[in-house]
Formats: structure tokens, C-alpha cells, sequence
């Protein structure tokens, strides 16, 4: 005579062992919604999006600070009127045509930057790896000087050649650390070997051109918002933007290969097509960068980091980056423009804080170590 069949719940009580191996929804201390937006599902880190729009607000009060600081100083008030055409013609020009081109830039800029590091940091998983430290920038630099000195070309022309630089040297690092697949570490000793050979090949082309055009190639070298116009301003901007929305959408792909890539492969993501398009959206942001404003230094490194620390995430975020990114630029420019006896090029500002915060990013691991 067979035993009588359990019910469900008896079942369990009588065998809790069997059900402890059941897979169950972990919470790690973060909430996540999700949105679905015209056919697009979004996911959203509500731990870092009070950040992202923190910064957001801090970069618009610099923004604001920047129209409204200068030889021709204006309150609030009257920038918001220039802003809505209530201003005089004169009022207007100098908000609209004069300052706004720059500090607009200064914010697009800084977030290309911002999230072009934290792209690259992601793909090597080491918080030095740059776009800066691995011959992209300098890439860019050198397509950009051999069309200032070598063609004499337009800016559209200059702004190819940064763009033709920098995706010409991401392929020549790519293919020197490619053994079955590209590791963080190759990838960073090829591209700072690529950097200095780049370097010495820039400061060749600079000392064999005539003095006229040497000297506008250093001090564009140096990385600057000076003169910037709504040609430069507007064409980076659409080109940023439409840069930066693909990027994102690769965010979910991008944390799956910080897991390594056996486990991004286990998990369904293609791990060299991946790696190698987010390579590309990486350095077509630099290039950017570099073609309106030339080469400006450490934002890209030390965004990531810095936001990776104010949102205590254990990974760096594409849009926080993105966020300081623009905030770190702005807050250069503004320093640079108003803040010091002498108005120098952003880059030269940029340097000195990144200098700063690598200091001090060597001290505290030190300290941990220790």
C-alpha cells in the first residue's frame, strides 16, 4: 500500500533543506526602476541618479556664472532676459554670440570626457587607464598637426584629422595588445608606448614648421576654449550628444565585461565586438574633444573616479562620469577665464588639478596598502 502524497507546504516543512537551493531576488543595497520611454526600456541606478542630477544643477549654476562673469559683468536677471530676447541688442550679443558658444562647450565637452574615461577604465578595470595615458588624445593631436602644419587646412578639416588620429591610433594599440583577445594590461603598456612614440613625432612637427604656424599649434596643443564660435560649439555638441546616447546604450554590456571575459561570454554578451565598439564610441568622443579645443588633459582620467567615489558605487558609472565631466570642465574654464591674473588655455588648469588628484589618488592607496 503506497504512503499518502504530501501537500506542497507539508512538503516543505517536512524538507527545507530542498528549497534553501531555490534561486531567490538579492538585493546588494541598490534600487534600480525601470522605465519604458517611446519603445526603449531604461534602467536607472536610483542611488546614482541624485548625483547625476546634483551635478547636473552644479554645472547650469556655472554655466550661468560664466554668462554673467566678465569685463562686461550682468546679474542674473539680465542674462535671463538676454536668454528669452528681452535684453538689448547689445546685452544679447554678448551672452548669445560672445559667452554663451564657450561655456556651452565647456559643459559638452567636459561630459564627452568624462564618459570617454569612464569607458576605458571599465574595459581595462584599472582606474589609471585614460584616454590621455593611452595615446588616444595624442593620436587625435598628431591627425590635427599634420593638418594645421603639413595641409594648412580649414577648422572641418582639422576636425577630420583629429577624428582620422585618434581612430587610427586606437587601431594600431588594439592590434599590438590583441593575443586571442585584449587584456587591460596589454592594452595600457601599448598605448602608453604608442603615446610617447606619438609625442615625440607631435613635438617634431611643431619644432620643423614655420613660426607663425608652430605657435598656433602650441597653443592650441595646450588645449583651449578661447575663440570658440556656434560653428565649433554646435557641430560638437549634435556630434557629442548622438555620440553619448550610444553609449549609454551599451551600459548594460559594458558592467557584464568588468566581470571578466569568461563571465560576460557565459552571460550572452559578444565580448571582442563589444569591447571594440565601445573602443571606438570612446575615441570618437576624444576626437571630438580634440578637433574644437585640442587635447585637454586629466579630465577623463579623474571624472570617473571622483564620481565613482561621491555615488559609492563599486563600479564607475557612464553618466555620473559624464556629469563631473562637465562640472571639472566648466569649473576649469571658469577658473582659467576669471579666477587668475592672466587668462590661460583650460588645459593648463586641467593639468594642475589632475596632478593634484593623482597625488592624491597614490597617497590613499598607499594608506590602504599600508
Amino acid at each position: 500500500m503506497s504512503a499518502p502524497s504530501q501537500s506542497p507546504s507539508a512538503h516543505a516543512q517536512t524538507h527545507p533543506h530542498r528549497h534553501a537551493s531555490l534561486p531567490q531576488q538579492v538585493q546588494f543595497g541598490r534600487t534600480f526602476r525601470r522605465w519604458h520611454v517611446r519603445g526603449v526600456w531604461l534602467r536607472i541606478d536610483m542611488r546614482v541618479l541624485p548625483m547625476c542630477l546634483a551635478l547636473l544643477v552644479i554645472a547650469v549654476i556655472i554655466f550661468v556664472a560664466a554668462l554673467a562673469s566678465g569685463d562686461y559683468p550682468l546679474s542674473v536677471a539680465q542674462v535671463w532676459q538676454a536668454l528669452t530676447s528681452q535684453a538689448e541688442e547689445f546685452t544679447r550679443t554678448v551672452v548669445i554670440e560672445w559667452r554663451m558658444p564657450r561655456a556651452l562647450a565647456a559643459c559638452v565637452f567636459g561630459a564627452a570626457l568624462g564618459a570617454s574615461g569612464a569607458v576605458f577604465q571599465s574595459l581595462t578595470r584599472n582606474p589609471l587607464a585614460s584616454p590621455d595615458i593611452l595615446g588616444f588624445s595624442a593620436g587625435a593631436y598628431t591627425g590635427a598637426l599634420i593638418v594645421i602644419i603639413v595641409l594648412h587646412g580649414t577648422y572641418l578639416d582639422v576636425a577630420a584629422g583629429a577624428f582620422v588620429g585618434g581612430i587610427a591610433t586606437a587601431g594600431l594599440v588594439y592590434i599590438l595588445a590583441f593575443r586571442g583577445g585584449v587584456q587591460g594590461f596589454r592594452l595600457i603598456i601599448s598605448g602608453i608606448a604608442v603615446s610617447a612614440m606619438l609625442s615625440s613625432l607631435n613635438t617634431w612637427l611643431t619644432l620643423t614648421a614655420n613660426l607663425d604656424t608652430a605657435l598656433i599649434a602650441a597653443v592650441w596643443g595646450a588645449g583651449s576654449l578661447n575663440g570658440m564660435t556656434w560653428l565649433q560649439t554646435g557641430a560638437g555638441a549634435v556630434l557629442v550628444v548622438a555620440l553619448l546616447a550610444i553609449t549609454l546604450g551599451f551600459t548594460r554590456p559594458l558592467k557584464q565585461l568588468e566581470l571578466g571575459d569568461d563571465a560576460a561570454q557565459a552571460l550572452g554578451v559578444r565580448v571582442e565586438p563589444i569591447r571594440l565598439t565601445l573602443m571606438l564610441l570612446s575615441v570618437a568622443l576624444i576626437a571630438v574633444v580634440t578637433a574644437a579645443a585640442g587635447p585637454i588633459s586629466f579630465v577623463a582620467f579623474a571624472a570617473p573616479q571622483i564620481a565613482r567615489r561621491i555615488t559609492r558605487s563599486p563600479g564607475v558609472s557612464v553618466a555620473a562620469s559624464a556629469c563631473m565631466g562637465a562640472v571639472l570642465l566648466s569649473a576649469s574654464d571658469y577658473v582659467a577665464l576669471h579666477a587668475l591674473p592672466a587668462m590661460l588655455p583650460v588645459g593648463t588648469v586641467t593639468v594642475v588639478l589632475g596632478g593634484g588628484y593623482l597625488i592624491w589618488l597614490l597617497v590613499v592607496e598607499a594608506r590602504k596598502r599600508g
